[in-house]
């Protein structure tokens, strides 16, 4: 088996936004990527990882606020983090859009916010078996990193054997 085929994908986070500071995302170039939304949660308790969302064809700012998150109960203390993709290169258009889409299913998986609970269930094992994810900034309280060998089934089979001192 070879675990040696590894594709990184970097994001840097940015934060933490208030819903009223939505417009200022709107006008970066670069501003396609993964959010984090915080806030007040009935069960879990006030502050915690709510959502996780991406786009790659409109700003963060336009797709946070098309998403209504005015109308939960306690909007004026939610917190919005934005990360975008950094790298050695530019990626086409359609690469970009797809380490953007792994990365938010990934990171749904991994985390699971209570409102991505149906996001959760559609998890794509075989195309994330050789992502690792790298966080940095301020990813709050994602993991710095997560990596598709230990969260998918790509080691399954893979047969393991206990060290011993007999090896020496």
């Amino acid at each position: 088996m070879d675990i040696t085929q590894v594709q990184i994908i970097q994001i840097d986070w940015e934060g933490p936004y208030h819903l009223a500071d939505l417009s200022k995302l709107n006008n970066r170039a670069y501003d396609f990527g993964i959010y984090q939304i915080y806030g007040k949660h009935p069960v879990y308790g006030k502050d915690v990882l709510l959502y996780i969302g991406q786009t790659s064809n409109q700003t963060l700012g336009k797709r946070i606020s098309q998403e209504n998150w005015l109308d939960t109960n306690d909007s004026n203390n939610s917190k919005i983090y934005v990360g975008t993709l950094h790298g050695a290169q530019i990626p086409s258009k359609v690469q970009w859009t797809k380490e953007i889409d792994l990365a938010e299913r990934f990171l749904i998986y991994v985390h699971k916010p209570a409102y991505n609970a149906r996001s959760v269930s559609s998890f794509p094992d075989k195309e994330l078996q050789d992502i690792h994810i790298l966080n940095w900034g301020n990813y709050r309280d994602l993991l710095p990193e997560i990596s598709g060998l230990r969260y998918t089934s790509k080691l399954d089979d893979w047969e393991y054997h206990q060290y011993s001192r007999s090896c020496e």
